[in-house]
This record gives C-alpha cells, structure tokens and sequence, in this order.
C-alpha cells in the first residue's frame, strides 16, 4: 500500500477503537484546503459498502431534499496564553475547562508548558502592548495545573485579547497560530464561545455550500457541543486512549423540533462526531432542557436512536473518535474507508479532507 500499513485489527484494542494503522507524517494536513469547501469526500454506503471518492462541493448532490444537517455551533476560544514568571522564565498555558468561580475567582484547568517548576500559589503574568493580568497557580498536579484568575474575571474575554487559538498539536506551527488559523480554525456558523478545540468536520462548510444545500431543500438545524481537552490529552500516561472528559451540551428546543419533522421524511445528518455525540447523549437522557453534560463514548455494536448519516473528518487511531466511526459505519467498513483514503492520497485529521457515511 502507498502511504503506510494497511489498517487491521489489534486485538482487545480492536474489539473497542476499530482498529489501528500507520500514517506517514506528511498526509497529516498542516493547512487548510484553499477555499474552505474544497477538501475530498470519500462516501461510504452503509448497506452496500460502496465506496466512492467525492468533492465536499459535492455534498448537495449527495444529499435529499427534506434531509436535515445538524452543526454544532460552538465556538473555540483562543486557550493559549503565553505568560511570565518572577524570574522572567517564559510559560505557555493551555486552557482546558472551567473548574469553579467562587469569591477568590474563575479556576480553569491548563496543561501549561514547562510545568515541573510550577508551584501553587505562584504568580504569572499575561501581558500584551496595552496592559498585563496576574494569574495565579492553585496546585501542578496530575498532569495539569489549576489556574486563578482575578474575582470577577471574564476568562473567555481574556483570552480573546491575549490568547492564540489551540491548534492540535499535530499541526506544527512553532511561532504560534496564525491569522489565517484564527479564522480557518473555527466554523461559519460559530456562535457560542466554549470550545478548546474545532468540531472539524464543520469547518468544510462554506456559506456559499450552506446556501447550495438550502436550495436543494436540506434544512439545517444548530446545536451546541462545547469540545473538551481530549485533542491535547490523548496519550498522556495514565490516561485511558477512548476516555473523554464531561462535554457541555445544549439542544435548542427548534432543533429538537426539526429532527421531529425529518422523521419518516428524510435522514438527519450530523455534521461531525461532537453533533453526533450531543445528539445521542440528549437521546438518551429524554432530551433534556437547557445544558447538560456528557462523557458517551459510542463504541462499536452501539445503537443510533438519532443520527442518520455522518459527516466526519478521518481520526487518529485508538480515539473515542475514530471509535464513533466504527460504531457508526461499522468497524469493517470504517476499515475499508481508511484503506481507501490512505491509498487515494486523502489528507487527515482536522485540516484534512473529509467522509461521508451514508
């Protein structure tokens, strides 16, 4: 095979993530597609396994009228702040999740970068041209570091002034994010902030793609997903690989109605594994109103009591991710999907191209 070792089984690891393969470093996408609807599309089909190699542009031709796309509209926050110690020591914090805002102020949870020295109660400063904040260290353990900020702060305020957006750390970018990151690194249609990482597979839709599907009759409904730390947390030691931390969620009440009215009349199609997952968790809950929380890890054998067909990017192995996708699609049908995509040339993970399970 041209590009690494065919995807196979792996045992015990098989039986839950799918399965595992090689990728070569250089089909890693390190950019986005040109025009944000130009990636590829490979389409699966479900009953049949037909496999067939599409443009994303493609997607309304691919799709009924009467069909329904879900997006998760959350937004990614710029998580990367790049503070100082006392000693003029340099420290880069990874904002990963609000852990609490009593009297003393918001605590968020950071992978920070160095770490080892970092004692609680030490003091950092985040500064820009026009000003300086302190932040303080509650306590460096496990991994991770709990960060103080002011009483009152508005820490998601904060970091759009000082903080760079979180690329996944496959994507190599030793100056930090840049301009064309910011705007690539987050979906159209983005709205609520609250994301620490993009729901992928929605940064191929374009306005002009939006428009096309509406034309053809697929209606759209949004609903929130705000991503978590899995992205910077997978294969840190002592972590489980298909872990995932509690996700906030929210499905509006229109977008419960509008999955109601698709019934019998056309398929729902989420639009990446965070929609998915949202979708799934509130079905299985009775559809909560307001937010609620998650940590549903879909693996292979599971039931979709929502979900229809699946837009998704292709994942890294031993994911909750690429889990979803076995489940979804079925694990020999993923498998075939990824054979595919590794012998066309397809480019992966959240820059890179995408597919369609049908």
């Amino acid at each position: 095979m041209a590009g690494g070792r065919t995807p196979s089984s792996s045992g015990a690891e098989g039986g839950v993530a799918g399965f595992a393969y090689d990728l070569p470093p250089e089909r890693i996408a390190q950019a986005p597609a040109a025009e944000r609807d130009g990636a590829r599309l490979l389409v699966v089909r479900r009953e049949t396994g037909a496999i067939s190699h599409e443009k994303v542009l493609d997607l309304p031709d691919l799709l009924d009228p009467g069909d329904l796309l879900v997006v998760n509209r959350s937004r990614v926050i710029p998580a990367r702040l790049r503070a100082r110690r006392a000693s003029g020591g340099r420290v880069e914090l990874l904002l990963l999740a609000k852990e609490a805002d009593d009297a003393g102020g918001p605590v968020w949870k950071a992978l920070a970068r160095p770490a080892r020295r970092l004692q609680a109660g030490e003091r950092l400063g985040i500064e820009d041209a026009e000003g300086s904040v302190e932040v303080q260290i509650e306590r460096n353990e496990e991994g991770a570091v709990a960060v103080r900020f002011a009483a009152g702060t508005d820490v998601v305020a904060l970091a759009t002034r000082f903080g760079e957006t979180p690329l996944p750390p496959y994507i190599r970018r030793p100056e930090g994010a840049t301009e064309e990151d910011r705007e690539r690194y987050q979906t159209v249609f983005a709205r609520e902030p609250g994301s620490v990482a993009a729901p992928t597979a929605g940064l191929h839709l374009s306005e002009r793609l939006l428009g096309a599907l509406e034309a053809r009759g697929v209606r759209r409904a949004e609903i929130v997903l705000h991503v978590g730390p899995a992205t910077f947390l997978t294969g840190q030691p002592g972590r489980e690989a298909l872990a995932v931390e509690p996700e906030r969620y929210e499905i509006p009440a229109e977008a419960r109605a509008a999955i109601e009215e698709t019934r019998g009349r056309g398929r729902v199609l989420a639009v990446g594994t965070t929609s998915t997952r949202a979708l799934e968790s509130a079905a299985r809950a009775g559809w909560p109103g307001g937010e609620a929380s998650t940590d549903l890890v879909l693996l292979p054998g599971a039931r979709f009591e929502v979900v229809d067909a699946l837009l998704t990017n292709f994942h890294l192995p031993g994911t909750s991710l690429l889990a979803l996708v076995c489940a979804f699609a079925g694990t020999e049908r993923a498998r075939a999907a990824y054979v595919a995509a590794l012998e066309g040339g397809y480019r992966f993970y959240s820059y890179g191209d995408a597919m369609l399970v049908l």
